[in-house]
């Protein structure tokens, strides 16, 4: 049979022995991720450079005040409503086709240029050319599709869920 343990060496460690150990450790932990650091000291000057190392070592200090204004603006009634707004907006545009979105934008964009080529002009059309305006293909497509979209609009406001509890 086996001996019991009567006796238990402890190997006592210095404290510059542990030092040297965790300095070893270290250095051969930045030796095997260089790149990474580089990397990473290269970040932080940049952020130096630009002045956001100090906003951020400000922000900190006073975090305490700022996280009561931040609280205080939070907990206003306007904040509580453009929040709601933000998230039915980020809903509404996840609803819309992207290839009918870029359709419309890009026609809204010419459209926008063809105004500000007019208001450039500072000249008015009379009734006789608007008249004649709607005989334009381009003008009447445009009309067609205003009302497509309000016929469209007043359906959708006729039918709103509703979220009220």
């Amino acid at each position: 049979m086996a001996k019991a343990i009567k006796q238990i060496k402890k190997k006592n460690h210095n404290q510059e022995e542990e030092q040297a150990g965790a300095v070893a450790s270290i250095v051969k932990e930045i030796a095997n991720n260089s790149d990474a650091i580089l990397t990473m000291i290269g970040i932080v000057k940049n952020l130096h450079e630009m002045g956001a190392l100090d906003t951020i070592s400000a922000l900190i200090e006073k975090r305490n005040d700022v996280g009561v204004i931040a609280i205080q603006q939070i907990n206003k009634p306007e904040m509580h409503k453009t929040i709601k707004n933000g998230i039915n907006t980020f809903n509404f545009l996840g609803t819309i086709d992207p290839e009918q979105l870029r359709t419309m934008l890009f026609g809204i964009t010419k459209g926008l240029e063809r105004a500000s080529e007019s208001v450039g002009k500072k000249e008015n059309q009379s009734l006789w050319q608007m008249g004649k305006a709607m005989r334009n293909p381009d003008t009447r497509a445009t009309i067609s599709m205003m009302m497509d979209f309000m016929q469209g609009m007043g359906e959708g406001m006729a039918n709103v869920p509703t979220n009220k509890k």
